[in-house]
């Protein structure tokens, strides 16, 4: 009988320990629908989702990052870096908007390969390399932009736009994007290898895979990931700000860990970020419709992302 007992105890800690997000959010939807009772109107809800693509599209990639063991601090910059130069190569350049959308794409892959190139080949600390690379892109930002915004093509202004009344294109994008980060963790080369580098880097080595190649893919992916947050953002706002998504690297990797990753490497799933995502919208949303001050929510949001990364700790503990 013990053991019966001991082994649903068991059962239930991991069931709390793998969903533990997903039962936070839906304790937070309950109480917000009761607080403000507008909370659950279709409208307010598609309001969640298009607020949470941005950060949730930016966490996908940091997901492949913290799964390997890593860390990128420059998600924010490279976002609004590639927002910016495909704006400026549409208004400034003239180039097509397709054209210059892919531009904007490239810049954010390019910027994830130099951060892959300084922690892989340069054998510079994660933290040191995207911090640096955190202000350099924002530098850059604001120097194409001459520190003014830019008007976005009309193919990044479709980015930001909706298909019908009850359909927007950034949920859209979210959720192709969920898709493509599952596929790739759970089913491909890279991700299988993703997580070997974040549980045992040099194990995964001595097993034969190619850690130093596998980081460039890892921050590759971060940066292409990053770039499509930034052209999201430009799209609602129809323009690309010299200031766009700032801090929103700190949202990217709050979302990881409350979606259940361990900043140590080796555990994480697009599931748990999305829904982390989801948390930090609907927090927001909720508090914005409470009338909360924002000062005050910015003080919530930092203690649910401290106790985020407590359970971890105690998680990881407990194994």
């Amino acid at each position: 009988m013990s053991s019966t007992v001991d082994g649903r105890t068991a059962f239930a800690r991991r069931a709390l320990a793998d969903n533990g997000a997903l039962a936070g959010l839906l304790l937070l939807v309950v109480a917000l629908s009761v607080l403000a009772p507008s909370f659950l109107s279709t409208q307010n809800l598609l309001n969640v989702g298009v607020q949470a693509a941005v950060v949730a599209v930016l966490a996908f990639g940091s997901t492949y990052v913290i799964v390997s063991g890593g860390i990128d601090l420059s998600v924010g910059s490279v976002a609004a870096l590639s927002a910016m130069v495909g704006a400026w190569s549409s208004a400034e350049a003239g180039l097509p908007g397709p054209v210059a959308l892919l531009l904007g794409l490239l810049t954010g892959v390019v910027a994830g390969l130099v951060n892959g190139t300084l922690v892989a080949y340069g054998k510079l600390p994660a933290f040191i390399a995207t911090l640096a690379m955190l202000s350099v892109a924002r530098g850059l930002t604001l120097v194409v932009s001459q520190g003014s915004p830019l008007t976005t093509p009309d193919v990044v202004s479709f980015l930001g736009s909706n298909l019908t009344p009850f359909l927007p294109v950034p949920l859209l994008v979210m959720l192709l994007f969920f898709g493509i980060t599952g596929f790739v963790l759970s089913r491909t080369y890279s991700g299988r290898a993703m997580y070997a580098i974040g549980g045992n880097e040099e194990a995964a080595r001595l097993s034969g895979i190619d850690t130093k190649r596998q980081k460039l893919v890892v921050y590759a992916l971060s940066g292409l990931f990053a770039a499509v947050a930034g052209m999201l953002l430009a799209g609602r706002l129809s323009s690309a700000g010299p200031q766009a998504a700032v801090g929103y690297e700190l949202d990217a990797i709050a979302a990881v860990v409350i979606g259940g990753a361990s900043l140590s490497g080796g555990v994480g799933r697009a599931t748990g970020t999305l829904v982390g995502a989801l948390v930090l919208a609907v927090l927001r949303n909720g508090l914005n419709q409470l009338q909360v001050s924002p000062f005050w929510q910015q003080v919530v949001i930092g203690a649910v992302i401290a106790l985020a990364v407590l359970l971890d700790t105690l998680r990881r503990r407990t194994r």
